[in-house]
């Protein structure tokens, strides 16, 4: 039986870079569609698409051609969202809500842990949801699209906890994730300032990612499922990184002065029944980012394009 073809939406970011090598690798034919928004070039060896999750009429030439599509493509990250509520909500709910209408095949969709918001309990994905940002508004959204779908006995939904870790060595890293800040800034020998270190997050490495979703593909799962290794507070994260770097790491706590008021733990035992968990735990996304800083392989690490509220800012002024 041939394998699935698999239209790759947002294939050319953080997270679809390494997901697009280990689905080659497992002999699927796979397309990247991208707009580049965060890339300045795409130079993986695969079928690469220029577009937009919004230029429906392109899109609808493509689709009939695929058998899977992974929806990666959002504007990602409560800051990142709040710049523009127009786009925000057009990129990551009515692209979505038109993707459900016009293909037939299997949805993947990437949403996120950030919508149970803050709660005292590990949350399951029957816990109830609280979100507390239009990010997570809109991903909330998104999935209720995608449940209420005539196909939503094909589709996945994954919570993806908070991510962690480097990709594949052609997309970006992003460094405006709290274990790869902590480890980035540890790298260049740098107090870690610490911003409400009681609240809890759950955590993933962005490779687990990729393959969960290689899993689902090849156990032709559906349903909804959180996709998360651990729970940690933000100063134990900390901690940990100025346990693994080298050299003597400060450690500033701040009083919490955010707006962030996300505090959650998670389980991802629906998907373990299922017979896939996270292998790669927070000491490993510690080792690769401090190393990737500190044998200096980044010029910049201020660059704004390895933070996504940075880079939009910048790109809407």
């Amino acid at each position: 039986m041939a394998k699935p073809k698999i239209l790759i939406l947002g294939g050319a970011g953080y997270v679809g870079g390494h997901m697009t090598d280990l689905f080659i690798a497992k002999g699927y034919a796979v397309t990247v569609y991208d707009s580049l928004l965060y890339e300045s070039r795409f130079l993986k060896d695969v079928p690469f698409i220029r577009g937009d999750v919004r230029e429906e009429t392109k899109l609808s030439a493509l689709l009939p051609q695929f058998d899977i599509v992974v929806a990666l493509a959002a504007i990602v990250g409560d800051e990142a969202c709040a710049l523009d509520h127009t786009v925000t909500k057009a990129v990551n709910v009515e692209s979505i809500r038109w993707l459900s209408k016009h293909f037939k095949g299997k949805i993947i969709f990437a949403s996120t842990c950030s919508v149970y918001g803050a709660n005292g309990r590990v949350l399951s994905e029957d816990s109830p949801t609280s979100p507390l940002s239009l990010y997570a508004e809109t991903k909330i959204e998104a999935e209720k699209i995608l449940l209420a779908s005539p196909h939503k006995d094909k589709h996945i939904i994954f919570r993806f906890a908070t991510l962690f870790g480097l990709g594949d060595r052609f997309t970006r890293p992003r460094f405006d994730l709290v274990v790869n800040a902590f480890s980035k800034n540890a790298a260049a020998g740098e107090t870690l300032k610490v911003f409400g270190g009681d609240r809890w997050r759950p955590l993933v490495h962005v490779k687990d990612i990729a393959e969960a979703t290689l899993y689902a593909v090849e156990n032709n799962l559906s349903g909804l499922y959180n996709v998360a290794q651990s729970n940690w507070q933000i100063a134990s994260i900390a901690k940990e990184v100025q346990f693994l770097a080298p050299g003597k790491i400060g450690m500033q706590q701040i009083k919490l002065r955010s707006e962030d008021l996300r505090d959650y733990k998670v389980s991802g035992k629906k998907l373990e029944k299922k017979g896939f968990a996270p292998k790669r735990t927070l000491k490993d996304g510690i080792r690769e980012v401090y190393a990737l800083v500190s044998e200096g392989r980044i010029k910049n690490t201020a660059d704004p394009a390895y933070s996504n509220a940075a880079f939009l800012k910048i790109k809407s002024s």
